[in-house]
């Protein structure tokens, strides 16, 4: 599989989210955009990302950049990981791993020494026209999201 880099084109996705709709690479063209890979819903990494992306949902919305989270979750798992937490931007369910392979986020992992696969952590910046923009892998959680924010203020500048 090849590693996306900055500059090239998206890999185009469909799927079905917690909020009963689907989002795909078609739907969000002729907006910039983030997705965000996280490993699994209810976890406390993945808690605490998407709380800092809720958090901070007022500044991407000024900026007019959707938040998409996408995790393998099946949609039910997803519902209730929103409604938990009170997230109110679409969480994406890739059961079939179509989209994280795409992404280059499907990786062999390892934890107390057994190897398993799992969705590295990991950010997409995508343009208007479907080209990724910035990239970030193996997500430190703490910070991130105004990592992303300082990153987007400085692409307007």
């Amino acid at each position: 599989m090849t590693q996306l880099t900055e500059g090239s084109s998206a890999p185009n996705f469909k799927m079905p989210t917690h909020l009963g709709d689907i989002i795909s690479l078609f739907k969000l063209k002729g907006k910039k955009f983030i997705l965000y890979f996280y490993p699994k819903a209810n976890t406390s990494g993945c808690t605490k990302e998407a709380c800092a992306f809720e958090e901070n949902l007022s500044a991407f919305k000024k900026l007019d950049i959707p938040v998409i989270g996408i995790s393998r979750d099946p949609i039910k798992k997803l519902i209730n990981f929103a409604q938990k937490y009170n997230l109110t931007f679409p969480l994406a369910s890739d059961e079939e791993g179509k989209t994280t392979e795409a992404y280059g986020v499907w990786v062999e992992k390892s934890m107390y020494g057994r190897k398993y696969m799992g969705i590295e952590r990991s950010t997409f910046l995508i343009d208007d026209q479907g080209k990724i923009i910035k990239i970030w892998h193996k997500v430190k959680v703490t910070n991130h999201v105004n990592d992303i924010l300082k990153t987007l203020h400085n692409l307007d500048q």
